[in-house]
């Protein structure tokens, strides 16, 4: 069964289909069109959201794609929907998408944009720090 991991993505564009338009010189018209990918979630694969609060007052929703070898983080930041991609760390679950790192261990998380230079943001799981209080 397939499941759209991310349900407010509303055309679904085959890689077959997006290669083709972009070689035949339609990626002009594919601009500001809506993507969507889907992947073949199995019994073990998984899609989770969890919201964090971060120290500079923000609050952040990212969804977890874990669906065989892929394994994502889907957030909005500063207005643009962002698409992180697992790598590798020495520990816990290392994402990048651009410049952007998002790094979590635990109920913790740093958000960085490396072209900016500034320190990190750090987040906090917002289920996990309610149950401590």
């Amino acid at each position: 069964m397939m499941k759209p991991f991310v349900k407010s993505y509303r055309n679904l564009l085959t890689c077959g289909a997006v290669a083709a338009a972009l070689a035949t010189g339609a990626a002009p018209a594919l601009a500001g069109a809506p993507l969507s990918l889907s992947l073949q979630m199995g019994q073990q694969d998984s899609v989770n959201a969890v919201r964090y609060s971060c120290t500079d007052g923000t609050e952040l929703t990212v969804q977890y794609v874990n669906s065989g070898a892929n394994a994502l983080a889907v957030m909005r930041l500063a207005g643009d929907d962002l698409i992180f991609v697992n790598v590798i760390s020495g520990s816990g679950a290392r994402y990048v998408s651009g410049a952007r790192e998002w790094w979590t261990k635990g109920a913790e998380a740093t958000l960085r944009n490396e072209t900016m230079g500034a320190d990190a943001v750090t987040c906090t799981d917002m289920a996990d720090a309610g149950s401590k209080g």
